[in-house]
């Protein structure tokens, strides 16, 4: 079965992501831009460094070309952020970027981009799911008869509009002048060109560990996490680097490690751009943020009369409140994030050029920034846990929590509880606890975050021991 998640389709290779089931997918999204009207633009496709990527964008060129359709693709591996800015910048209808993202090494997918370089919405993902159950073949054109009648070209140069629209954007002057030196772990993915030459344009010193070609990822989930980074952290700190950066498998997820070698999540992340562009920059009006994201957030856009809108898991929902709220920035606690005037999907290229900008305009390191926004608006700890659950206990996992809306017993008061996407409880002292179902693995997600790590543990540890009373009911 072919289903989008929250982050496009991903299977395992050679399980699911076949030839075979690829070209399903270029059928079903040729199928809709012949009856949309919509065939007199090519379809921009880019490819990370996974096994089978490549081939697979010859294969989706072969299908489209067989329907009339032209394609514009890469003749390298690219970062996803870079494809959905092709396509905003060339005003295309559609785009794909052949990745899985940060799952692991046997994985791979596709992701779907729309006009204006969006992610792709459910209502477009639920067509092509429709179109691929009614199909009864696809139909292909050999690649070098496709190539040799100009049905699939590749993109010249197309590096040099995704990076200079973030070079136009930066404080370049005051970044040359602090001389920072940065430890880049790219993780094996495909995120390192773009970011190296924007941080050696700006005159830092960068170093490089993992920048190699490994579809394997060292056999790691190429994420950018506290357990992944170790390597990320010894280095910055026996090298003495101000910080050190880390991108996920496609480019759109950034972490980063501070001068001490303390890993910073994507929470403490966002509150410091946050702070950055409304207190230093200027910029105003609210912030976005997915609803397993800090609240530290909500806190901030208080203080500074602004709201903070939560919207549900998936990118495409923070990027539409970006739109629709004129927000200065959204983001995930997961790691991606975007910024009022660039791409409409999560982009870890700008974001850490960002982040250099932020510390050398403000003369302060990544420590005491942390350490200024904690003072101010409370310091939290965050606890993530992801289980497995078996195919046949989704439903009567969905029952109890959706439809009879059963919640543990917390010991603390508890101020309401949402269903957006999953279940959130929401306690008085802002502290919040969700489960909810991943878009794009078989796995059941518990995130809490309270003022102590412990108290967020047992928040957790309270909805797994209900979940685990669900499935072994009969």
């Amino acid at each position: 079965m072919i289903k989008f998640g929250t982050g496009g389709w991903r299977a395992v290779i050679g399980d699911d992501f076949t030839r075979e089931n690829i070209c399903k997918v270029a059928q079903a999204v040729s199928d809709i831009l012949i009856q949309d009207k919509k065939t007199d633009k090519p379809v921009m496709i880019g490819f990370d460094r996974r096994f089978l990527s490549e081939a697979a964008v010859k294969w989706l060129c072969e299908v489209f070309a067989a329907n009339g359709i032209s394609t514009l693709r890469m003749n390298r591996s690219a970062p996803s952020p870079l494809i959905m800015h092709t396509v905003m910048k060339l005003e295309l209808y559609c785009g794909i970027e052949v990745t899985a993202s940060h799952n692991p090494p046997e994985y791979d997918g596709l992701k779907i981009i729309v006009e204006e370089g969006r992610d792709a919405p459910v209502e477009v993902t639920d067509r092509i799911e429709a179109f691929i159950a009614k199909q009864k073949g696809f139909s292909r054109m050999d690649y070098d008869q496709a190539v040799s009648e100009g049905l699939v070209k590749y993109v010249p140069n197309p590096f040099n509009p995704f990076i200079d629209d973030i070079l136009s954007v930066l404080d370049q002057k005051a970044i040359r002048q602090r001389g920072l030196r940065v430890l880049f772990d790219p993780m094996h993915g495909s995120g390192t060109y773009p970011l190296l030459v924007i941080l050696n344009t700006c005159r830092c010193t960068v170093d490089l560990i993992n920048s190699n070609k490994d579809a394997y990822f060292e056999g790691l989930y190429p994420a950018p996490s506290e357990d992944t980074l170790r390597e990320l952290s010894d280095k910055v700190v026996k090298g003495k680097y101000d910080m050190g950066l880390a991108f996920d498998g496609d480019g759109d997820r950034l972490s980063i490690i501070d001068a001490k070698g303390r890993y910073v999540s994507m929470n403490e992340i966002l509150a410091m751009l946050y702070w950055y562009l409304h207190e230093k920059k200027g910029w105003k009006g609210p912030v976005v943020k997915n609803l397993c994201t800090t609240g530290v957030l909500d806190r901030m856009a208080s203080a500074f009369g602004e709201k903070c809108i939560e919207v549900p898991v998936g990118f495409k929902w923070v990027s539409s409140a970006i739109d629709k709220y004129d927000a200065v920035m959204g983001g995930e606690s997961s790691g991606g994030l975007t910024i009022r005037g660039h791409i409409h999907g999560k982009d870890a290229v700008y974001a850490a050029s960002l982040v250099v900008e932020m510390i050398c305009v403000t003369g302060m390191s990544i420590e005491e920034i942390s350490a200024h926004i904690g003072d101010r608006y409370g310091f939290t700890s965050f606890v993530e846990k992801a289980v497995r659950f078996r195919p046949d206990d989704k439903g009567k996992i969905t029952h109890a929590l959706m439809e009879e809306k059963k919640v543990p017993y917390f010991g603390s008061s508890v101020e309401k509880v949402g269903y957006m996407d999953g279940c959130k409880v929401y306690f008085k002292d802002g502290s919040f606890v969700s489960c909810r179902f991943s878009g794009t693995e078989p796995l059941l997600r518990f995130i809490a975050e309270a003022d102590e790590k412990s108290k967020a543990a047992s928040y957790i540890k309270a909805f797994e021991d209900l979940v685990e009373e669900v499935v072994r009911s009969n």
